[in-house]
């Protein structure tokens, strides 16, 4: 069973992938992209990497996908003028494809596994111990200080990003909250006497 599990979630990831490139609608291309995620996040739980599966659905599937969806779907995408630039391209895009293809040949012929390699990737087991619970040991106690520095810098990057898109303009009209608390209610409030049948 486990067996049929595996042949399954991978023939149904490399034709999901496939299907993301060969779309010529984006948003089925986006639909393909997160059936390619669950197809990995199976092949994950198979490997018993079941946290990593959860993150691959929660992170991908949930919000990247679904974002990419929405984009997709919200813009008003030229398909006539996105057709025309890749059959412009296309040479281009083919005699790269030709020299990844070679360097991968070239790499995948002239390697070989070294002396005693096998034995460097043995991980130890701890018994008693799920897969979620030893990751965050080893995040939140040996690599505590390096996981905070990862988390600080994803913070100061998106600091940066945001001051760097950010853009004053004057014609918009901006919310002045000092001034909405600092208002005298007596100057923003006017009673009138309005007499019957007449108007304001």
């Amino acid at each position: 069973m486990i067996v049929f599990a595996f042949y399954l979630f991978a023939v149904v990831a490399a034709l999901a992938g496939f299907m993301v490139v060969m779309s010529k609608n984006p948003v089925h291309s986006v639909l393909w992209l997160i059936l390619t995620f669950l197809s990995a996040s199976g092949l994950f739980v198979l490997l018993g990497a079941e946290f990593v599966a959860m993150l691959l659905i929660i992170v991908y599937v949930g919000a990247v996908a679904v974002l990419f969806l929405f984009v997709v779907m919200m813009l008003d995408v030229d398909f006539a003028a996105l057709k025309g630039e890749l059959v412009r391209y296309m040479p281009l895009g083919l005699l790269m494809a030709v020299v990844l293809l070679m360097q991968l040949g070239i790499g995948f012929g002239g390697w070989h596994a070294a002396e005693g390699s096998a034995a460097l990737h043995k991980v130890p087991v701890v018994e008693g111990v799920h897969n979620t619970k030893a990751i965050g040991l080893v995040l939140f106690d040996q690599y505590l200080y390096l996981f905070e520095a990862a988390g600080l810098i994803l913070l100061v990057a998106m600091i940066g990003a945001i001051l760097l898109t950010l853009r004053h303009r004057t014609d918009v009209k901006r919310q002045n909250v000092i001034a909405q608390m600092h208002r005298d209610p007596k100057k923003a409030l006017e009673l009138v006497d309005v007499k019957p049948g007449q108007g304001l």
